[in-house]
């Protein structure tokens, strides 16, 4: 069976003893977590991989290849479309005809009113014309 192509990454960064380096890994040994790049450096004895860990702050740029950003972009279009819909099924919304869901109306809407306000300089606005229980 054939290996799938995962691609390569170039990472530009500085390193306090070497300068500016540029390290070519593929794709599947370089990762951003925690505030860093970690680049697979190989393996231990016991089999465990050894990391190098690059602070963000340190790193230059990072290049990819066209696959790995097209995964990485449908990636996150899958993360927009699920916070999409997931805020959808939360919030109540009123999309027209063509909407999916109607929205909730707890009470009757009363028709606007009117209310009368003197603007003469001087006179007194009398709230007692005004019932407060009134909306």
């Amino acid at each position: 069976m054939d290996e799938i192509e995962l691609g390569q990454a170039t990472i530009v960064y500085e390193d306090p003893d070497e300068g500016v380096v540029r390290d070519t890994v593929d794709n599947e040994e370089i990762v951003y977590a925690r505030d860093h790049w970690m680049v697979r450096t190989g393996t231990d004895e016991d089999g465990n991989d050894l990391m190098k860990q690059i602070p963000k702050e340190r790193v230059h740029r990072v290049d990819r290849t066209v696959e790995e950003f097209e995964d990485q972009a449908g990636t996150v279009r899958r993360r927009v479309e699920s916070l999409a819909s997931d805020l959808r099924e939360r919030i109540p919304v009123d999309v027209g005809d063509g909407g999916r869901r109607e929205t909730r109306q707890s009470e009757p809407q009363e028709p606007a009113r009117t209310i009368p306000v003197d603007d003469n300089e001087g006179d007194s606005h009398d709230t007692d014309d005004f019932d407060s229980t009134e909306r």
